[in-house]
């Protein structure tokens, strides 16, 4: 496996979830443009150090990879921990900022987002995101539901919607292609 490389980031002021969530976008532009996955990207935060603890984007990491789920592999590496070990070394509050609601359902069979996130633990308070997953493969997305039976914040951060959606979907076929 490829090490993944941890790009300096810039500052941001806490609180700053407007910033955060341009960050996580711009990393989605990272993404190659498929026709079959949306570019996402992800950050996450100790809220109360204001340290990003990782980054991560679609097909970062080897495989079929999520933002999210490459966000908590590279915090596990980044640990020395397994994932399931993770929530043991992570800070007591930690944030998601997500471009894109975590997925609650892989064609591909692999574990979702939201299932990846619940696996951290309590550690993860607040996920914040851009846009709703769009139904274009999976309908009935229930991350949202799944996370605040958790006990988990989900927020919207708006003013978005338009970049993320455009940077998500780039390589899908339009109806008229």
């Amino acid at each position: 496996m490829s090490q993944p490389t941890q790009d300096a980031t810039p500052e941001i002021m806490a609180d700053d979830h407007e910033d955060y969530m341009r960050l996580a976008l711009s990393l989605a532009t990272k993404s190659p443009p498929k026709p079959t996955n949306y570019r996402v990207g992800a950050v996450m935060v100790d809220t109360a150090t204001n340290e990003v603890l990782a980054t991560g984007y679609t097909l970062e990491l080897p495989g079929n990879t999520h933002a999210e789920q490459c966000c908590i592999e590279k915090l596990a590496q980044k640990y020395t921990v397994t994932v399931t070990h993770l929530s043991e070394a992570l800070p007591n509050a930690v944030a998601l900022y997500t471009t894109v609601e975590p997925c609650s359902q892989r064609l591909s069979g692999n574990m979702p987002c939201v299932d990846r996130i619940l696996e951290v633990g309590k550690r993860i308070k607040t996920v914040y995101v851009g846009v709703q997953e769009p139904e274009t493969f999976v309908t009935g997305n229930s991350s949202r539901r799944k996370l605040e039976d958790a006990g988990i914040e989900v927020l919207l951060v708006s003013g978005f919607e338009r970049d993320i959606l455009e940077v998500a979907t780039a390589g899908h076929k339009t109806p008229s292609s």
